[in-house]
């Protein structure tokens, strides 16, 4: 065999080897590729979800907020009419009994009892009262704030004229700082009364009653 034909087998054979290799490299590199195809279509692609804010405001309730679901708050009962005066700080409308609401003013026994009726009795003839009720009391009145046509609150005006005093307890001391000076002297018994001391009531009563009978 000749130099030329050894050197041409050799070369023949370097490029078989060299096509040899090629093909595995290409196979190798296609399996790659398909398990990384493989890979990804198994595992779902990871979105990182990026927390809400609370709503604050009006939109905060707008989708929870149902109007058949409101129940509206209940009117309270009113009672419209001439009013009858029984003391200063009781009348009554439409045949109901009314306390004026939040005031105390002195019995029709008592000093300054009479002039509490008449300056009631001043304010409401002629006038249609309206009694906005608002509770009913230890004697089965009905409790309200009673106001005339022209917007004036009873109790104030009671208050305002020395006749009647402030009930913090039913009040809230809403007509406190109506009170006259002096007032509380002058009504006594009926600061008496509500500072629990209905003893002094009924030694005052109890006078009354003895000097009814020595007559």
């Amino acid at each position: 065999m000749t130099a030329t034909k050894i050197k041409g087998q050799v070369n023949v054979e370097v490029l078989l080897i060299v096509g040899l290799l090629i093909g595995i490299l290409a196979y190798a590199a296609q399996l790659n590729t398909n398990h990384r195809k493989t890979t990804s279509s198994t595992q779902p692609d990871r979105v990182d979800k990026v927390p809400s804010e609370p709503r604050s405001g009006p939109e905060a309730y707008s989708e929870s907020f149902d109007a058949a679901e409101v129940v509206p708050e209940p009117s309270k009962p009113t009672l419209r009419g001439a009013a009858y005066v029984v003391d200063g700080d009781t009348i009554v409308i439409q045949k109901t009994q009314i306390r004026l609401f939040g005031i105390d003013a002195p019995e029709m026994n008592h000093p300054f009892g009479k002039k509490a009726k008449w300056a009631l009795v001043s304010m409401c003839k002629g006038q249609t009262v309206e009694a906005v009720v608002s509770a009913e009391d230890a004697h089965g009145r009905v409790v309200a704030q009673c106001t005339l046509p022209d917007g004036r609150d009873l109790s104030a005006e009671m208050v305002k004229q020395g006749l009647a005093i402030d009930w913090p307890k039913f009040s809230d001391g809403k007509y406190r700082s109506m009170e006259v000076a002096g007032v509380r002297k002058k009504l006594w018994l009926a600061d008496a009364r509500q500072k629990g001391h209905m003893h002094v009531w009924k030694r005052f009563e109890a006078a009354q009653a003895a000097k009814a009978g020595n007559r």
